[in-house]
């Protein structure tokens, strides 16, 4: 053979090799992305053999349950990848009181407390009430001097799964971020020397107090902390019910393995499931919308008013962005229980810009039937109301960079029923109750003490 043979042949074999590359690869992120009940069977390898021979893999074929809805396979994917319900517990690494019963149960009688208020009326649950998804059913909470506080009280349920806390992500932990309505005189107004009375004047307190955290008590801002901590502890335990598109979700994830999935998917109501289809498809709402909270956690501007009062913009993530950074409290500093850095690596590599102005965080959708008013002001008082506002979109108010995902919907009358049908079934029939406390021995020596 000459060289120039040689050097063809030898072309041509590289190409072939790089084809089959591609062609492995391709199938390798398909399989990554694709849920367990649509990947291709084990040992369907001569699908790559058809494809390096010019002849399309054949698609995996798709559940009963998914053929009976008219589904198809992206469908399928986007649908499956809201869940499941609830997600496994896991605990907060800069609270050692995340997940301790005793934290929990302290936590749980604070909130509901209080006596540790400035004026020993406020409690946590006046605005974080449980028949609303712990939310507070008013536009904005009036503060202690009788003014609307800035912003609309969000619902407390699935907090534990956020990795930014409040409309404008100002603290990065669940207890830095109670540890704000502690202090605001215009919320609960406490300080160290009343929290100190409250729980010294209450052997159970004192009692759950010592079983979560140990002896001494300290005093100051350590003792601020620890109340913080408890608190978050309990509201960690705040889950959200399932409900009717988790039966759906599981059904269409578990495929023919089970036998009665496809009586599962066709008991989901025909209006919710075209309002679905519309929400993980065209309407794009998937986009922020995304996992098993609805939310993928961060920020955007939606295009609604942002003025606090007249004259006094809310500055949003930018304002939240810049007192993160300087939190004390923040996964940076030394009131962080985490054993390593990588507990804060989001919190290190934040930065604001100049495009955070007005953008505020993407809310989660689960039980939001129950936590009207909606928007980071309460301006929005109705499911209707959010629908009409994507659906009219003004993209002249969208002051962030144009936010390119967001543009009109113009839904017709029939598809905004269909859509708010289908966000009707992500609420449970019943409104969401406290978990039921972790068995512990110190939990119940605390309760056997007198006065408990």
């Amino acid at each position: 053979m000459t060289r120039s043979g040689a050097t063809r042949g030898s072309r041509a074999a590289r190409r072939a090799r790089l084809a089959l590359g591609g062609v492995a690869a391709l199938l390798l992120v398909a399989a990554c992305r694709t849920p367990d009940a649509l990947r291709t069977a084990p040992g369907a390898l001569p699908h790559a053999e058809s494809a390096a021979n010019g002849a399309p893999p054949a698609p995996a074929p798709l559940p009963r349950a998914a053929l009976a809805l008219g589904l198809d396979a992206d469908e399928l994917a986007a649908i499956v990848a809201h869940g499941p319900w609830p997600p496994p517990f896991r605990p907060d690494p800069t609270n050692r009181a995340s997940g301790d019963p005793a934290a929990i149960e302290l936590g749980r009688r604070l909130f509901d407390d209080p006596r540790p208020s400035a004026d020993g009326r406020r409690r946590c649950a006046d605005c974080h009430r449980a028949e609303l998804g712990f939310a507070d059913g008013r536009a904005r909470p009036p503060g202690a001097d009788g003014r609307p506080l800035d912003r609309n009280a969000q619902g407390l349920l699935d907090a534990r799964l956020q990795h930014w806390f409040g409309w404008d992500g100002g603290a990065d932990s669940l207890w830095a971020f109670v540890l704000r309505p502690l202090a605001d005189p215009r919320e609960i107004g406490t300080d160290a020397g009343r929290l100190a009375a409250v729980l010294d004047a209450d052997p159970t307190l004192a009692c759950l107090r010592r079983a979560a955290f140990g002896d001494p008590r300290p005093s100051g801002e350590a003792l601020r902390v620890q109340v913080a901590k408890a608190l978050a502890a309990f509201i960690e335990t705040l889950d959200s019910p399932r409900t009717r598109f988790d039966a759906l979700r599981d059904a269409l994830a578990a495929g023919d393995a089970d036998p009665g999935a496809e009586a599962v998917a066709r008991a989901y109501p025909a209006d919710a499931l075209r309002g679905l289809r519309r929400f993980v498809g065209d309407a794009r709402c998937a986009a922020c919308h995304v996992g098993p909270a609805f939310t993928h956690g961060e920020f955007h501007d939606a295009g609604r008013p942002y003025m606090a009062a007249p004259g006094r913009p809310d500055p949003g993530r930018h304002g939240g962005i810049a007192a993160l950074r300087a939190d004390p409290f923040n996964r940076l500093g030394p009131w962080s229980d985490a054993a390593t850095p990588d507990a804060a690596v989001r919190t290190r590599h934040v930065a604001p810009s100049h495009r955070n102005f007005g953008e505020f965080r993407v809310p989660g959708l689960r039980a939001l039937v129950l936590t009207a008013p909606y928007g980071h002001d309460g301006s929005m008082g109705t499911l209707d109301d959010v629908i009409t506002h994507y659906s009219e979109l003004d993209t002249e108010r969208l002051h962030a960079d144009g936010e390119a995902l967001l543009r009109p919907l113009r839904l017709d009358p029939a598809a905004r029923a269909e859509l708010r049908a289908f966000l009707s079934t992500l609420s449970a029939p019943q409104p969401a109750a406290p978990a039921a406390a972790t068995p512990s021995p110190a939990v119940a020596a605390c309760r056997a003490r007198p006065g408990a």
